[in-house]
């Protein structure tokens, strides 16, 4: 029986025991009262119910607007942009109305507010041509990178990041095992899309354009590949966005070393600066400098500009560092690149991907799993296919071409042909 059917049956009760009182009035005049009581507490508990409802309903919405849908195309976080095709991203930011008048959550115990991540690639290789005869031929397995990454809140506001990475040396030599060891360690103060980080963190050199790229299980992007910048260095790093996300930015002072102890008193500045016109349509301009020891400075320019459809996105990209050297002329290494990714099938990608080296690099083979001629004028070639075979699991077959050029009176040496069938997965 519901409130409103038991209210009315005692009020019911009520009226009725005047007329079997009138003989005997005084022994139900008690219980009258009694029944009266009981009906005002109903009455007034159905309206308490009413209320509380009410409120949950209003709950149940404010937990619906804080809920972010996911599915693809994943969204890149506000210093980056919408990549269809690469791993699930969260969805648009939470009304910040709603947000702060939403009641406080109860505090969670540890384990609740810390997240394990991390994912994997490597290779099936075999070197089917190359201009060193001691790496021509070679044949072999690899894991070129391991991530495993510890995120937790720590309190309003704030959070942390410890993230270690493992791979194989990659220089067809060393005959070693796989060590791992710090990748990230911040501290991260977060509000309203603006983001503090103090630590180890990532640099702005690439991170835009790698996110762009969304393919980094193939290949890293040119300014990593070809050691003309580093993913991670220790120090304060700034990043946030403007004008609903049309305008990102990330700027970092830091140590210089990359992920790796100081060792001298100078210091990198570098700075990214984007612009998303378009829900389609993105670009960055980048600039660092490094105060290195002796004549030995170095700084980069860099711009990109992406498309990115509903099933292909294209980039392109142009970078030129200055190198001063001790004994001897300045140096200059510049890179062009473009690539291409459509989506062609449901679980299926078609990557293809050009880069043209205009002067060459002086230690280009120690480039890991690739082994570049040193100082000679190179074209790069990429051609791949990935297939998803889970959400989480993808097989890339793959083909990397390195073709030299004549530099400077110097004959170009054979060119170089890798084949690879590689596999990524995230957990």
């Amino acid at each position: 029986m519901n409130g409103s059917r038991m209210a009315m049956v005692l009020w019911t009760v009520a009226l009725a025991v005047p007329a079997l009182a009138q003989a005997q009035a005084s022994p139900y005049d008690e219980i009258r009262g009694e029944v009266a009581a009981l009906a005002e507490r109903v009455g007034r508990l159905e309206a308490e119910n009413r209320t509380l409802r009410q409120r949950n309903d209003d709950l149940e919405r404010r937990m619906a607007a804080l809920q972010a849908p996911a599915g693809e195309p994943p969204v890149v976080a506000a210093a980056s942009v919408a990549v269809p095709g690469t791993a699930p991203g969260a969805g648009p930011e939470p009304d910040l109305a709603v947000l702060e008048s939403t009641p406080a959550r109860p505090a969670t115990p540890w384990y609740e507010r810390l997240e394990v991540s991390g994912y994997l690639f490597g290779d099936a290789y075999a070197v089917l041509e190359h201009h060193d005869p001691a790496i021509d031929n070679q044949t072999g397995f690899w894991i070129r990178r391991g991530y495993l990454t510890f995120d937790a809140d720590v309190a309003d506001e704030w959070s942390a990041r410890l993230r270690f990475e493992v791979n194989s040396p990659g220089d067809f030599t060393t005959n070693a095992k796989m060590n791992p060891f710090v990748k990230d360690a911040y501290l991260a103060w977060k509000r309203s899309g603006q983001e503090l980080h103090l630590g180890l963190s990532s640099s702005p050199t690439f991170e835009f354009v790698e996110a762009f790229w969304g393919q980094r299980a193939l290949e890293k992007t040119p300014l990593d590949l070809y050691r003309m910048g580093s993913s991670r260095d220790l120090g304060v790093a700034y990043r946030g966005s403007a004008q609903d996300g049309r305008v990102f930015y990330h700027a970092m002072l830091g140590n210089g070393s990359g992920d790796g102890s100081e060792t001298n008193q100078g210091k990198k500045i570098m700075a990214g600066l984007g612009f998303r016109p378009t829900n389609a349509l993105a670009a960055q301009v980048y600039a660092d400098y490094e105060d290195r020891p002796g004549s030995t400075d170095r700084s980069t320019l860099q711009a990109f500009v992406g498309w990115a459809g509903p099933r292909s996105r294209f980039g392109l990209q142009y970078a030129v560092q200055q190198r001063e050297v001790e004994s001897g002329p300045d140096d200059e290494a510049a890179v062009a690149s473009a690539f291409g990714v459509w989506r062609l099938m449901e679980e299926g990608t078609l990557i293809v991907r050009y880069d043209r080296s205009f002067d060459g690099y002086p230690d280009a083979n120690r480039i890991p799993y690739l082994a570049i001629a040193d100082d000679m004028r190179f074209d790069l070639a990429i051609l791949a296919w990935e297939q998803r075979l889970q959400k989480k699991i993808s097989l890339i077959p793959n083909l990397e071409y390195v073709r030299y050029r004549d530099t400077e009176g110097r004959q170009a040496p054979g060119d170089d042909l890798h084949g690879r069938l590689t596999l990524y997965y995230q957990f």
